[in-house]
C-alpha cells in the first residue's frame, strides 16, 4: 500500500482541486473556461472583432491579399491571494461544528477535519473574489486591484484596462433623454446596445438587470399591454433562479433581438463589512455567454517538509506550515486569477438607467 503524506502540497493541491466550487453568476456564466501558467505572468489575448467582406475581383487579377484580423496581447502578472486559517492546540480541544458531543475523535481526526473545512472557507472566499473579478471585467471593461500589505494596511493601486484607455471605453453606453420612464425608451436604448456588439461580428443574447431596474420595468405599462397581447409575440416573463443571486425572468423581443432577461441580486461584504451589490443595482448590460475567460499565474513557495523553493500551478495552492516551538499548524490556500475577454469588449454596460 503506498505511503501518503495527508500533508504534502501535492496531495493538499489535488483536495483543494477536488472541493466543490461554489457557484456563482459572473464567473460561471461568462467566464468559465480558465486557463493556468507555469509562469508568475499570463498572456492576456482577445480579438479585436472583424465585420468586413471579401470584394469581388476581376478573373484577370487571380487574387487580392487581405489583412488578418487584428487582436490584442497583454503580458501581464496576475494580483495574488493568499487567504490563511491558523490551527492551535485549543482549536483541537473544542467540540467540532456537526461533531457529536460525546465523539471518539483524536486530536488528529479533529485537526484534518478542521484542516478540510477551513480549505472549504477559503475557497468560498475566493470564489467570490473571481465572482467580483469577472463583474467588475464587465461594468468596467477593466478591473482596479487594491493590494493590501496586512488586514488592516492598504498597498498598491493597479489599474487593468482591457482597451486603449487614452481612446474612449467600447464596453460603456451613455443612455440617451435621461433615465428610462417607459418600455419604449428602454427599448430603443437596448437596441442601439446589442447594435454596438452585432456592429464588431459579436454575439448578444443576455440582458443584465440591476434589482432596482427590474422592479422599475415591471411598473413600465406599454410592456404590461405588449405583454397582454395574443396573436403577436413580443417576450414573457416568468421568474426562475439559475444561478445563487440571479433571476432568469423570461425573455424580450427588442428589435428582433430575442434576449434573456436575467435579474442580478447578489450582494458580498467589502473589506469595511458592508455589504454591496456585485451588480449596481440601476444599472442594464449586454452581452453573451462565454465571453471572457479566467486567468491563473503560477505560486512560488518552500513547501511543507522542503527547504527548496517550487513552483506550483493550478486554480488554488495550498500551503502548510508548521511552528513546533509553539504548536501551531497554518493553512495557506494561494491563487493568482485575473479576468480577461476574448474579443474587445464584448459586453455593453449602461449605468443609473432608471431613478
Amino acid at each position: 500500500m503506498p505511503n501518503i503524506d495527508l500533508l504534502d502540497t501535492y496531495y493538499l493541491a489535488g483536495l483543494a482541486e477536488s472541493i466543490t466550487p461554489r457557484m456563482s453568476f459572473f464567473k460561471d456564466r461568462y467566464f468559465s473556461d480558465f486557463e493556468t501558467f507555469r509562469t508568475n505572468k499570463v498572456l492576456l489575448e482577445f480579438n479585436n472583432g472583424d465585420q468586413k467582406m471579401v470584394p469581388f475581383i476581376d478573373p484577370r487579377v487571380g487574387d487580392i491579399p487581405v489583412d488578418r484580423d487584428g487582436y490584442n496581447l497583454l503580458e501581464i502578472e496576475p494580483p495574488m491571494v493568499a487567504p490563511s486559517r491558523i490551527l492551535t492546540i485549543d482549536d483541537l480541544w473544542k467540540r467540532g461544528f456537526g461533531e457529536a458531543i460525546l465523539s471518539n475523535s483524536t486530536e488528529a481526526d479533529r485537526a484534518r477535519t478542521i484542516q478540510l473545512r477551513d480549505m472549504t472557507q477559503l475557497d468560498a472566499r475566493i470564489s467570490r473574489l473571481e465572482e467580483w473579478l469577472a463583474a467588475q471585467t464587465m461594468i468596467n471593461n477593466g478591473v482596479t486591484v487594491q493590494e493590501y500589505i496586512d488586514a488592516n494596511t492598504t498597498g498598491r493601486s493597479v489599474p487593468i484596462y482591457f482597451y486603449d484607455n487614452n481612446g474612449s471605453n467600447p464596453g460603456v453606453y451613455t443612455i440617451g433623454g435621461g433615465t428610462w420612464s417607459s418600455y419604449a425608451a428602454m427599448r430603443a436604448d437596448v437596441i442601439a446596445m446589442c447594435n454596438k456588439l452585432v456592429a464588431r461580428g459579436l454575439p448578444v443574447t443576455d440582458l443584465v438587470l440591476g434589482s432596482t431596474t427590474w422592479e422599475t420595468v415591471l411598473q413600465f405599462t406599454d410592456l404590461q399591454a405588449l405583454l397582454d397581447k395574443r396573436h403577436m409575440f413580443f417576450g414573457d416573463v416568468t421568474e426562475d433562479m439559475k444561478l445563487p443571486g440571479a433571476n432568469f425572468v423570461g425573455r424580450l423581443d427588442f428589435g428582433g433581438y430575442q434576449l434573456n432577461v436575467i435579474v442580478v441580486s447578489e450582494f458580498y461584504v467589502d473589506a469595511s463589512n458592508n455589504q454591496q451589490p456585485y451588480f449596481p443595482v440601476k444599472s442594464a448590460m449586454v452581452t453573451a455567454p462565454k465571453c471572457g475567460k479566467m486567468l491563473y499565474g503560477s505560486i512560488t513557495q518552500i513547501p511543507y517538509g522542503s527547504s527548496e523553493m517550487d513552483t506550483f500551478t493550478g486554480r488554488r495552492i495550498p500551503k502548510l506550515s508548521v511552528d513546533q516551538e509553539h504548536d501551531i499548524r497554518k493553512m495557506r490556500l494561494a491563487c493568482r486569477p485575473i479576468t480577461c475577454p476574448k474579443d474587445l469588449a464584448p459586453w455593453v454596460y449602461a449605468a443609473n438607467v432608471v431613478a
